[in-house]
């Protein structure tokens, strides 16, 4: 599977992408942009699990400015640097360590690729909530085909329970059929369409909730401008 390396995993490069039709990190940008409103060019963005910067390749097709990148694996951060498409790049394994970054630091965060067995565990989610603004947006994908669904069903009670708290609201579930081609038996099966050789993933979407909404207080100050 085409995954990002928080954990482990190996560099791919824009030949790879294009065997396997990977949209997820296009369709992942592309549902942040709809709902951030504001000017591109001033939004902090944080790619979590941020490989060799497939995503940071398309937020900056779209305007976007002020990139940071976290991932596992040196040797992706050693490409993503290449490439020069952040501004900021740091070596973390989420899940074992904490994001090197302050609470409530940036406008959006996105995961694209990472969420799914052997790589980011669900328990690291509100990690990515922590450092992200109140009034931000975050921004995941997962796979839905029948190697996935165990891992889907564990994410979504974590999303679930995060939104019953209070910490943030949904603002979008997208299913999307043609995620990426199987590349195995494993994958084959419902959520894998026959007749082309995809499988299909998700794009979740969230708005983090002002401090006073997440503790059951009075409705806190309204989102940043544009957010």
């Amino acid at each position: 599977m085409l995954e990002h390396g928080v954990v482990a995993g190996s560099a791919f490069c824009p030949q790879d992408v294009a065997a396997l039709q990977y949209r997820a990190p296009r369709l992942a940008v592309d549902c942040l942009t709809q709902a951030l409103l504001g000017p591109h060019h001033a939004a902090l963005i944080l790619d979590v699990a941020c490989g060799t910067g497939l995503v940071a390749a398309e937020l900056q097709a779209q305007g976007f400015r002020q990139l940071h990148g976290v991932d596992g694996s040196p040797g992706m951060l050693d490409q993503a640097q290449a490439r020069g498409l952040y501004q900021c790049l740091s070596l973390c394994t989420l899940g074992q360590e904490p994001l090197p970054s302050a609470e409530g630091t940036f406008d959006a965060v996105l995961m694209v690729g990472a969420l799914s067995d052997g790589q980011v565990p669900c328990s690291a989610i509100p990690e990515l909530l922590r450092v992200t603004k109140p009034g931000g947006l975050v921004c995941l994908t997962t796979r839905t085909n029948p190697s996935n669904l165990r891992y889907k069903e564990a994410l979504e009670a974590t999303l679930d329970g995060l939104e019953q708290a209070g910490a943030w609201k949904r603002l979008e579930a997208r299913t999307v059929d043609r995620w990426e081609l199987a590349t195995s038996e494993l994958e084959v099966g419902p959520g894998t369409s026959d007749s082309d050789g995809f499988i299909s993933g998700i794009i979740y979407l969230y708005r983090k909730q002002a401090a006073a909404q997440a503790e059951g207080g009075r409705p806190g100050p309204q989102p940043p401008a544009g957010l």
